[in-house]
């Protein structure tokens, strides 16, 4: 049982770590904790000869350890968020992106390259819709227009990246165009009612669902009059009854970065949170001892508590439905 338990609660990470090679930090986190993923920032990039033997290599840590293949994650949106720079592709990012044949053109050439790399997910596309008028921190980042255009160039960019085989993650579910601090730095608040959001800043996630989006980021925002006490990566109502039950998405939920500024709460705070509110990956970007602390509490939990339990295995079969139509399992 401890096993089981050990392997449902790792497969549930997704973890940052220092270095540009295989080294014992991230043994560790594929040999011991068991992780379902890592993700890449551009400290963890020099070459495409070195990362293509980075990615290498951890798959093959992980078979060696009898693991499934890792989500090998990297934010390869284009323009101000670009992991990868030359001599891979550099895209002007989605204000530029006007039309589905050049968001189809960003989305093939982007999942060729990330594929040849052995990256397997890219955390794209940006899915906010940005209203007219207001100042967005994501105004650089987001399809220019509507809720129809963005849910039209946002559909494409998924499709035709996971026609590619690299996993699209759509984001920041409820949406977060409206807000204008960064949650890098502040727990922004937006205090919009639901029907607004339905009708505008959540019918491109909508789209992502009909699209077949391997997964939906969450935001790290607070919306008073969805949830008055958790932000949306922490809440039941949120993530589960609006994202699960309400929109009806099946596929991988994750939050975004816990190690964030907008995060107010202790890491085990988090992680039963989490855990309550049917959420599959939890990201944790960067080394430190909120690895370790989530992945106990993840082990506590779902030894001690059965309907936490239950919900475990039920995220364990999505993950491990989703590693195997794009990893081969």
């Amino acid at each position: 049982m401890d096993t089981i338990i050990d392997q449902m609660a790792g497969q549930r990470l997704m973890l940052g770590f220092d270095g540009t090679a295989l080294n014992p930090e991230l043994e560790f986190i594929i040999q011991d904790i068991k992780a379902g993923g890592v993700i890449l920032f551009r400290p963890n990039i020099e070459s495409k000869d070195q990362l293509s033997r980075l990615c290498s290599d951890i798959q093959a840590c992980a078979a060696a350890a009898g693991q499934p293949p890792l989500f090998i994650a990297v934010d390869q949106e284009g323009g101000v968020v670009a992991r990868l720079k030359h001599p891979f592709t550099e895209f002007a990012g989605n204000p530029h992106i006007l039309t589905k044949a050049a968001a189809k053109s960003f989305a093939t050439i982007t999942a060729r390259e990330l594929s040849g790399a052995g990256i397997n997910m890219n955390m794209a596309p940006v899915m906010d819709v940005a209203p007219e008028g207001v100042d967005s921190i994501m105004k650089k980042r987001v399809f220019k227009g509507d809720a129809a255009t963005v849910s039209r160039l946002g559909s494409c960019v998924i499709q035709s990246m996971q026609e590619k085989k690299i996993m699209a993650v759509a984001k920041h579910f409820p949406g977060i165009g409206r807000t204008i601090k960064d949650s890098h730095h502040f727990l922004p608040k937006l205090n919009i009612d639901l029907d607004t959001l339905r009708e505008t800043d959540m019918l491109p996630f909508g789209a992502a669902r009909d699209a077949d989006v391997a997964g939906i980021m969450l935001s790290h925002i607070s919306y008073p009059q969805l949830d008055d006490t958790w932000q949306a990566s922490l809440s039941p109502f949120i993530a589960g009854t609006l994202l699960r039950d309400k929109l009806g998405y099946g596929g991988l939920v994750l939050t975004d970065d816990l190690d964030m500024k907008a995060i107010k709460h202790d890491m085990k705070t988090c992680v039963r949170q989490i855990m309550a509110s049917r959420i599959d990956l939890v990201l944790i970007c960067h080394k430190g001892p909120n690895i370790r602390i989530a992945w106990e509490e993840m082990r506590r939990l779902l030894a001690e508590d059965g309907q936490l339990f239950a919900r475990g295995e039920e995220s364990m079969e999505r993950i491990l439905r989703v590693k195997k139509k794009y990893l081969a399992v």
